[in-house]
């Protein structure tokens, strides 16, 4: 029962916060923190142009020699954005964020965004996965019968 992109969206919702590209740093921290997440996608109007994340914010800003009221998170965003598409697996997104230290991944289905995923949520279905893997077994070994969740 391996777990895909599309199951973790499922379970954690398809909200995407986002932040225009003219924005201010400080207007996007702001939308961080009201939404306890640690990335911002960065849209022109429709189209997905960058990630803004806590990390560019703490190594860009004052090495621009400006504040986050001053500076636009065009000049500080990531503008490579790795996506995936949601028939990826939990283990190829962890893979993919290990290889390329990256926290954040955001899904695209037939060029239209459609969710974004954290380290965390792959994290946490890895090992759901993993669990449920020993569970079967541990039932398998002792015995027990295996009652299927639906």
């Amino acid at each position: 029962m391996t777990k895909t992109v599309a199951g973790i969206l499922r379970s954690k919702g398809y909200n995407i916060h986002s932040v225009n590209v003219d924005s201010t740093v400080f207007e996007a921290l702001q939308l961080m923190a009201i939404n306890g997440v640690g990335a911002l996608l960065v849209m022109e109007g429709e189209k997905l142009v960058g990630i803004m994340s806590e990390r560019d914010y703490a190594r860009k800003v004052v090495l621009l020699g400006k504040t986050s009221r001053e500076a636009k998170v065009r000049e500080i965003m990531s503008d490579k954005v790795l996506y995936v598409h949601s028939h990826r697996t939990a283990e190829e997104c962890m893979a993919i964020m290990i290889n390329k230290r990256i926290r954040h991944l955001p899904v695209i289905d037939n060029k239209k965004l459609t969710g974004v995923i954290s380290i965390g949520d792959v994290v946490k279905a890895v090992i759901d996965e993993k669990e449920f893997v020993i569970e079967q077994l541990e039932e398998y070994i002792t015995g027990r019968k295996i009652v299927a969740e639906v």
